[in-house]
């Protein structure tokens, strides 16, 4: 085979297929140039080669994307200074003065800058576009915004569907849209709360009390604190281990912060009472004297429950029965004690870490439990004094202590069929005060009997009437807010008796909680103690074999 025949069409092939393979490379090139914004259109069918804009949009057609486009109208003003960018009006008109060019106002009748047909509520302004249903109507032209079926002038909750409408607090402010309303665990209905018997108070939360003392632990008294940076609500629950301290301010999540140990031993008594932000706390366990605690240490703890030590220890005594606090002197009085022959015991607390022995009563004998206040009265013989009113197992004790170091005895009440005369309450205008005798219903055989007496002259007090409630149960501490009497009725739970007409004689029973659900019988099972002081309506109740409930007027 002659070879130089054949080199030339060899060499012409070879650059053939050389010069194929540019052209091609050179259009891949142009094809990856073709789409230099991703946006899917190539080429020069892109109207904006160099700006994403999958949509084309062209709003003046000439050829220029909008999103590319200084002049989406093509009237010779640019976009950034056209009062109708989209809307040609080279003239610039605008009547009203309002920014918006007079070319622009069908497209925008309600000059909220939002032109039909995009505008949710073309005829009312609503720049932000708010359509909480998303319904394509915006709120403000929606007579029914979250589309619950109930036009928004009659509904509770307008913006969160809620077509049954339920309000059980009665403020006026649906459930799901009502902050401050938190559910009952338990409705009282048909006379029942879950196992508890009940009227007219729904059940909020309750902690059994081993979880608040431990194994084989009683409850006892309790108390409140309110704290006046957060606004939380604590109960303060003793047992015959401890105190509890409960952050109840969401009554569907109680929390127990911590607990103080007995200070000596365990002891069936524990009393509570609370004074500028600190705790007292005695009980009848040998030895125990004051423990003083510092409640605002309740706002950082971060590993809960914390076991926490007294801020300080009042030793002028030992055991003791009771304390109360007038807050208005920053004086403490513990009565059953082993000083003074059980009378008060006066400790200014004024200090509350440095409380100092001031006194004590040493007329009257034991007292079991007292109501100490700075007197304003109907008696204006003693307006501005400070009186104590003791509950001395036999009698009832009015005393003067305004002056520690020389109190004085007023009087000495006493009334028949006493089986030991436990503990009291003035109402809200001091002219009536409401006496509990603990033993009477077991010595006598009578129903639960409250004693109220006249005390518009502390010098002659007088029995104004008796009330017997529905049950055969010992009755024990009862307290007053407003028209209401709040007793702790032992197995008959709290009875919340009416007081509104007492100067008539007319106290009558308007509801109850029974957190002792087994009987109603004359024994010390049940409810040693409530607290109703609450702004927020909730109310405590310690039981001794129940721990603590929360309870709270129904529809509040």
């Amino acid at each position: 085979m002659n070879i130089k025949h054949y080199t030339p069409k060899t060499l012409l092939i070879v650059l053939a297929l050389f010069f194929s393979m540019l052209t091609f490379q050179a259009c891949f090139d142009d094809e990856i140039s073709l789409d230099s914004d991703g946006d899917g259109i190539t080429g020069t069918a892109d109207n904006c080669p160099d700006i994403v804009n999958p949509d084309q949009l062209d709003n003046d057609n000439d050829g220029i994307g909008d999103l590319c486009d200084d002049d989406d109208d093509n009237d010779g003003i640019v976009d950034t200074q056209d009062n109708c960018p989209l809307h040609p009006n080279p003239d610039q008109l605008d009547t009203d003065g309002d920014g918006v060019g007079d070319a622009c106002g069908g497209l925008d009748p309600d000059n909220d800058g939002v032109f039909s047909p995009d505008d949710n509520c073309p005829n009312t302004p609503n720049p932000d576009q708010l359509d909480t249903d998303s319904d394509g109507l915006g709120d403000v032209c929606d007579d029914d915004d979250d589309n619950d079926g109930i036009d928004d002038i009659n509904d509770n909750c307008p913006l969160i569907a809620n077509p049954n409408q339920e309000d059980f607090d009665g403020d006026g402010i649906g459930n799901f849209c009502d902050e401050d309303y938190k559910m009952p665990i338990e409705f009282c209905e048909s006379g029942m709360a879950g196992i508890y018997p009940c009227n007219d108070y729904d059940l909020m939360g309750h902690i059994p009390v081993d979880e608040l003392g431990g194994a084989g632990a009683e409850g006892n008294d309790s108390w409140g604190w309110t704290d006046p940076t957060t606004g939380k609500e604590y109960a303060l629950v003793g047992t015959t281990t401890n105190t509890a301290f409960v952050d109840i301010s969401d009554t569907e999540n109680l929390v127990i912060i911590g607990t103080l140990p007995t200070a000596t031993s365990n002891s069936l008594w524990r009393d509570i009472k609370v004074y500028n932000n600190y705790a007292f706390i005695v009980s009848e366990a040998s030895g125990h004297g004051m423990q003083v605690f510092d409640l605002t240490r309740l706002r950082n703890v971060t590993n809960m429950p914390e076991t926490f030590t007294a801020d300080a220890h009042y030793t002028g005594f030992g055991k003791c029965h009771n304390i109360m606090i007038n807050e208005d002197t920053g004086y403490a009085y513990a009565v059953g004690t082993n000083t003074f022959s059980g009378s008060a015991h006066f400790v200014n607390i004024q200090d509350p870490l440095n409380p100092v022995a001031a006194g004590g009563l040493t007329i009257g004998g034991y007292s079991h439990d007292v109501q100490v206040v700075t007197y304003n009265g109907p008696d204006t013989d003693y307006t501005g004094k400070e009186i104590l009113i003791g509950s001395n197992e036999n009698e009832i004790v009015i005393a003067d202590i305004t002056d520690k170091a020389n109190p004085t005895l007023i009087k000495t009440i006493s009334y028949s069929n006493i089986g030991y005369t436990h503990q009291g309450w003035f109402t809200n205008d001091k002219r009536y005060f409401i006496v509990g005798d603990e033993l009477d219903e077991r010595d006598f055989g009578n129903n639960t009997r409250t004693l109220v007496f006249d005390f518009s002259d502390l010098d002659n007090p007088i029995l104004h009437t008796t009330y017997l409630g529905p049950t055969a149960a010992i009755d024990h501490n009862g307290y007053v807010k407003g028209d209401t009497y709040y007793l702790a009725n032992y197995s008959a739970g709290v009875r919340f008796i009416d007081i509104s007409d007492i100067a008539n004689g007319n106290l009558t029973e308007e509801g109850y909680f029974d957190s002792y659900a087994p009987n109603n019988s004359t024994s010390f099972h049940g409810v040693w103690n409530v607290y109703p002081y609450f702004e927020s309506g909730n109310i405590i109740i310690n039981d001794i074999d129940g721990g603590l409930f929360i309870v709270r007027k129904s529809g509040t």
